[in-house]
């Protein structure tokens, strides 16, 4: 029986999107099993990709604006209609208007930039005629709790004197009252619906600031000021309106969005797998596979914590089937995921490399990578075909079936 291999890779943050990706390991794979039967399910997870994906599976339409970038300057960011449905259905994601790739390394400053043009992409889609929105967070460049995505929707929020905050989350420090008079009235008007990390929270140890600040330029010093500002806004949004964002899932996405999109808009957080599943192709491929392979940027012990190559392993393993992933780079704490289904994992690097080197050469490492999997499949097929088992012609992989 020809080998049946899925593959199933988020993308590479700042580098390759999962298409890529896929193609990538594809290509390294039939450069040594050449007639190996391989089908690709590249996934997103709510953050980079979300939107253009969830387009392409539904036969939708892109709509391209621009919007105020996280650091204040015009970006072209779109957003999406989903095809073949009864009410018009928005596909936005946060990382068009305010990713991380949107902020250059230089001026990360996660005091101070926003998500302003977020909510220009929301209004944008209401202006359209979006009668529904899937909004999906993550790969965010921000940490402003969703307080600029709001503004540009019109909810004001104040300082003791009465003055409206400035943009940014180190803003929220000085929050004092939020009005919500002045909201966009059709906002009441339509459900939206956000795709997001059920693991990521808003303050606390584990708060987003804590966890994902460093990534996004702060110092500790100033990740315990952007940690005292989340509180602040928490504790004005149970005051003001009587919810409690502080540990609610999700409400850590794409730096407290999740948070702003629940309290400040009604929006309702799901676990970013049930909308996204709804959409992409993976359940119904895997009973035909005999092996999965599946990708991320980086591999570590965040991976568990929703992450794709988690997801996939799971849903791999309710069909006993094994499962490789490659990354970009191994962190901290990698072995983890030995515990939650994936059965070995390598990195796409092949010399110590500086991270720039390695974006810029990522598709060659990857499919390189993808290679040196194949040529160890081959390995372990000849050392089961010492045992009496079936033995692997290298020129076209055979398994046993199953």
């Amino acid at each position: 029986m020809t080998l049946h291999i899925l593959i199933a890779p988020s993308g590479f943050k700042e580098s390759l999107d999962a298409d890529e990706v896929a193609n990538c390991i594809a290509t390294g794979i039939l450069r040594v099993i050449p007639d190996a039967e391989i089908q690709k399910a590249p996934l997103v997870d709510g953050g980079e990709g979300f939107t253009k994906a969830l387009v392409e599976a539904t036969d939708g339409t892109l709509h391209p604006v621009t919007v105020t970038g996280p650091v204040g300057q015009p970006v072209e960011a779109y957003f999406g209609f989903l095809g073949d449905t009864e009410n018009k259905i928005a596909i936005l994601e946060m990382a068009a208007a305010a990713g991380l790739r949107l902020v250059p390394p230089q001026v990360r400053d996660p005091l101070v930039t926003t998500t302003y043009g977020v909510g220009e992409l929301i209004k944008a889609s209401l202006d359209a005629g979006a009668e529904q929105i899937l909004f999906g967070c993550g790969d965010s460049g921000t940490n402003d709790g969703g307080a600029g995505m709001a503004q540009a929707l019109g909810v004001r929020l104040l300082d003791a004197a009465g003055q409206e905050l400035g943009r940014g989350g180190g803003e929220l420090a000085k929050l004092e009252r939020i009005d919500l008079s002045q909201r966009d009235r059709r906002i009441g008007q339509i459900q939206i619906d956000v795709a997001c990390n059920w693991h990521n929270v808003l303050c606390g140890d584990r708060g987003v600031a804590r966890v994902f600040g460093p990534q996004k330029g702060a110092s500790p010093e100033t990740v315990e000021q952007m940690a005292a500002a989340l509180d602040r806004y928490a504790e004005i949004i149970k005051r003001d309106l009587g919810i409690d964002v502080r540990s609610m899932p999700g409400g850590g996405a794409s730096g407290g969005l999740g948070a702003g999109l629940h309290a400040l808009l009604g929006a309702t957080l799901h676990s970013r797998y049930e909308i996204v599943m709804e959409y992409l192709e993976l359940d119904s491929l895997l009973p035909e596979a005999d092996l999965v392979i599946t990708a991320e940027g980086c591999i570590d012990f965040q991976t568990p914590r929703g992450k794709i190559p988690a997801e996939v392993a799971q849903r791999a393993k309710r069909y006993h089937l094994p499962v490789i992933a490659i990354a970009g780079t191994i962190g901290r704490d990698a072995p983890v995921n030995l515990k939650y289904g994936i059965d070995s994992f390598t990195s796409i690097l092949e010399h110590p490399c500086p991270l720039s080197e390695a974006i810029s050469e990522a598709p060659e490492l990857l499919t390189n990578a993808a290679e040196r999997v194949a040529r160890l499949l081959i390995v372990g097929q000849q050392l089961k075909g010492l045992h009496g088992e079936n033995h692997l012609d290298p020129k076209g992989i055979r398994v046993a079936a199953r």
